[in-house]
């Protein structure tokens, strides 16, 4: 403040924010992360998983959160003929944010691919899904690993589907996973079903859980539940 004999022409400038072009955008990038941290944030939202003593549950909710898989067939390909081989496969039980799903993991195939042709000797397979897929277990802190970041391994086979499911397959699959539509149509693309036999469930301390196919259908993953 000026002093009470001098006048306002002699004050000095008050000083203003600095706006330079380099500082401006610090400013907003701070501001963003500032945001991006704060509770109301999206990137705080956690995954309200069904409670674990709920096996039936939290199977269809993890084959629900998830967009791809692991899946092992009995391998027709030398040198590893008849022993097990692992790839990743995109799948789908029903379109994002539709509810529940269908808890079916539907896949889009060609017979170019060479899972698909261990499956076209024996459809049997085993597929994986894990919550380590989406964001749950790193704002968790769960390792991939841990029994805490949910996981399960269907048991069954895979089969061709036609008709109605498989236009519900294409819905399910290409709601998710866009890029499909323009793959190339000379790959003969048919879509398929995981036949599921049996549930294996890991997302406690304990052991592995078992779910037989019926529980899992009946099951309803979003049932209101507390966290």
């Amino acid at each position: 403040m000026c002093p009470p004999s001098g006048s306002f022409t002699d004050c000095p400038p008050a000083s203003e924010p600095d706006m330079s072009p380099l500082k401006q955008p610090l400013r907003v990038l701070l501001l963003g992360l500032l945001l991006a941290s704060s509770p109301s944030s999206s990137s705080s939202h956690r995954v309200r998983i069904p409670p674990h003593d709920q096996v039936a549950r939290v199977a269809r909710f993890v084959a629900h959160q998830v967009d791809w898989a692991s899946m092992a067939t009995i391998s027709t390909h030398k040198p590893v003929q008849g022993q097990p081989f692992s790839n990743a496969f995109s799948v789908s039980d029903g379109p994002a944010g539709s509810g529940s799903g269908s808890g079916v993991p539907y896949m889009y195939l060609t017979r170019m691919e060479i899972s698909v042709q261990d499956l076209e000797v024996n459809p049997q397979a085993s597929l994986s899904m894990s919550l380590a897929q989406t964001d749950y277990c790193r704002q968790q802190g769960y390792d991939p690993q841990s029994p805490l970041c949910a996981h399960i391994i269907l048991s069954g086979s895979v089969m061709e589907v036609n008709g109605t499911e498989a236009d519900f397959a294409k819905k399910a699959l290409f709601s998710r996973h866009p890029e499909m539509v323009d793959w190339p149509s000379d790959h003969n693309w048919f879509f398929a079903k995981f036949n599921i036999t049996q549930v294996w469930v890991l997302d406690y301390f304990g052991g592995v859980k078992t779910v037989t196919p019926e529980e899992y259908f009946q099951a309803d993953p979003d049932r209101k539940h507390h966290c």
